[in-house]
């Protein structure tokens, strides 16, 4: 597994205000990514690195993570005040956890990541060819989550698809030595792993849960009810700090790498890079994004996923999205606007 580790911004001893010389105490936060430092998740190391968090008033850490999950429960409790994590895995864990309130307060990917692989010459070209197969995954894989989803949505029955949970780090070489007959993952993660391991592209067969109907949004930043009620003002800098980060690493790209590789020196900065150019084009600068600037959702479409949700996993109830989601922290659409 992936060792933790720590990315803290430049603390500021003291700042002075101009008008009065008065010391501006700084708010920590704990910052929980849903996995490792990777290409992806630039914008929040970028931002740190290059103090624009500090600029906020702001001392953040950033620490890698261990799934989406895993990243809404620090959240919720309390280890850390805010988080990176996909959407669906938060509206799940509220509906199980009434009361513990930890809301979406800035959409990143605004296309869903969810995706099954597997390889052409397993011979599985249609959803219905994954009945009586293998899925190899580890259990807190958002797409794995998700896959019910994808079961109800495409009509086949989940129960007839063999799990196998796996630790993340043998997921792709399960496939490739033929003991699973297809994975979950990040299309832009498993994607450009199985290239690493040898895979050519042209040999990979790829379901993009996207195209199946269900238009899911994907990982968002997050924060605990309490902090939102205690710091308001340190959440909304937190979001303008980390729009700042996605227009830096769209603009240098290669130097956001860079700084990645401050947090984990083994990363390839090859792949890295290949990594973060998927998720900019395939998840983060969809049309909506290009129109509107990047954080915000559409709430009907957030409904309608909820609903979709909540039949997937039969949930017990189904959230209104102002359960999940707040958009009062997003600083004005104008600024949210990337380009590249």
């Amino acid at each position: 597994m992936f060792n933790v580790k720590t990315l803290r911004c430049a603390t500021l001893a003291a700042v002075f205000s101009l008008a009065g010389g008065q010391a501006w105490a700084e708010t920590d936060i704990k910052f929980t990514l849903d996995w490792k430092f990777q290409g992806p998740t630039a914008a929040f190391l970028v931002a740190a690195d290059k103090g624009f968090y500090a600029e906020e008033g702001l001392d953040v850490s950033i620490d890698s993570g261990n799934g989406s999950a895993g990243a809404v429960t620090r959240v919720a409790g309390g280890a850390y005040q805010m988080g990176f994590a996909d959407i669906n895995a938060l509206v799940d864990f509220n509906v199980q956890n009434p009361g513990q309130s930890v809301k979406a307060v800035m959409m990143a990917y605004d296309a869903p990541p969810f995706s099954l692989f597997t390889l052409k010459k397993n011979n599985i070209e249609k959803a219905e060819d994954l009945v009586g197969r293998k899925l190899g995954a580890p259990v807190f894989d958002a797409s794995y989550k998700l896959f019910p989803a994808f079961a109800h949505e495409t009509g086949i029955d989940e129960g007839a698809v063999e799990r196998v949970n796996m630790d993340p780090a043998l997921r792709e070489t399960m496939l490739v030595q033929g003991q699973v007959d297809f994975i979950s993952g990040h299309y832009f993660s498993s994607m450009l792993d199985l290239k690493s391991k040898g895979v050519a592209e042209e040999d990979i067969q790829f379901f993009l849960y996207a195209d199946y109907g269900m238009d899911f949004y994907g990982n968002a930043v997050i924060a605990s009810g309490d902090f939102i009620k205690e710091h308001p003002e340190a959440v909304a800098g937190f979001i303008r700090a980390t729009v700042r980060g996605w227009k830096d690493i769209i603009a240098d790209p290669e130097g956001a790498i860079d700084i990645v590789a401050k947090s984990d020196p083994l990363i390839d900065k090859g792949l890295e890079l290949e990594r973060l150019q998927l998720a900019l084009d395939v998840n983060v600068l969809t049309d909506h994004v290009k129109a509107n600037g990047i954080g915000d959702v559409d709430e009907a479409r957030l409904r309608s996923a909820i609903a979709q949700l909540a039949i997937a996993y039969d949930l017990k109830s189904t959230p209104e999205p102002e359960a999940v989601w707040t958009s009062e922290f997003l600083p004005p659409a104008e600024s949210r606007m990337l380009k590249r």
